[in-house]
């Protein structure tokens, strides 16, 4: 009952919010640690046993491995890994949790979408041709985890633009959101990287975008990373542009 109730919650504040972030979802698992250990004590206060605590366990190391796979950009290890905790311990919570991932690799290797925008705020598509590698962020004005990273990839942008970085964010404009919304915040944060709105939804579905913010990295047609971009860093943007 705990556990479905604290579950019904969780679900309701992440789909109120429409954003993905890793600090949210390491709460989240927290979270579920703490329900498990009250729902061991049972109505009573008596210790209940676990179904398979050691099963969960080795789940949660295969959950470990897979995103410390995914920070190398070692994808086959990680879909090896992805595949063995689904196999092995199809009923985990680890098995659960592994789903946005598995989602995020299946992206891996796809061509690039093509790009189709309802209108343009900055910039415009001859800014996202050539180049090394583009970036394609996805978010809306009204996430608060968008409001803090993209800002931070304009500093990005800024600081790659010249050795080969394309960069386009892409917004739905969802939940009635004006155009003097989107650029009073590009004005105000001195967003400088092109901004388009996306046509539909056709470019989130390209790239498998459930969650905001999100990312994808695009490199001689192919995409070759799909992230959040909390997770981006120069080493990984340096190795995509050759320098």
């Amino acid at each position: 009952m705990v556990r479905n109730i604290v579950s019904l919650l969780v679900g309701v504040a992440i789909l109120a919010a429409g954003c993905a972030d890793p600090e949210l979802e390491k709460r989240v698992a927290d979270l579920e640690t703490k329900v498990t250990e009250i729902e061991k004590r049972g109505p009573a206060g008596a210790v209940v046993p676990t179904a398979n605590p050691e099963e969960e366990q080795a789940a949660a190391n295969l959950l470990k491995e897979v995103g410390e796979a995914m920070d190398k950009m070692d994808y086959d290890t990680a879909r090896a890994k992805v595949t063995e905790l689904k196999t092995k311990y199809a009923s985990t919570r680890a098995a659960k949790a592994v789903v946005r991932t598995e989602e995020e690799l299946a992206i891996i290797g796809k061509p690039e979408a093509a790009l189709t925008v309802e209108k343009w705020f900055q910039g415009s598509e001859s800014d996202v041709k050539g180049g090394e590698a583009t970036l394609y962020v996805f978010w809306e004005v009204w996430c608060p985890h968008c409001k803090r990273e993209v800002p931070k990839l304009a500093e990005t942008y800024n600081k790659y633009k010249g050795q080969g970085l394309n960069m386009v964010g892409l917004t739905k404009m969802s939940r009635d959101v004006t155009d003097d919304q989107v650029t009073a915040f590009l004005s105000e944060q001195k967003i400088t990287y092109p901004i388009a709105k996306e046509q539909g939804d056709s470019m989130s579905q390209a790239y498998g975008v459930k969650g905001i913010p999100a990312a994808a990295v695009v490199k001689d047609g192919k995409v070759v990373w799909r992230g959040h971009p909390a997770k981006l860093n120069d080493d990984m943007i340096k190795g995509w542009l050759g320098t």
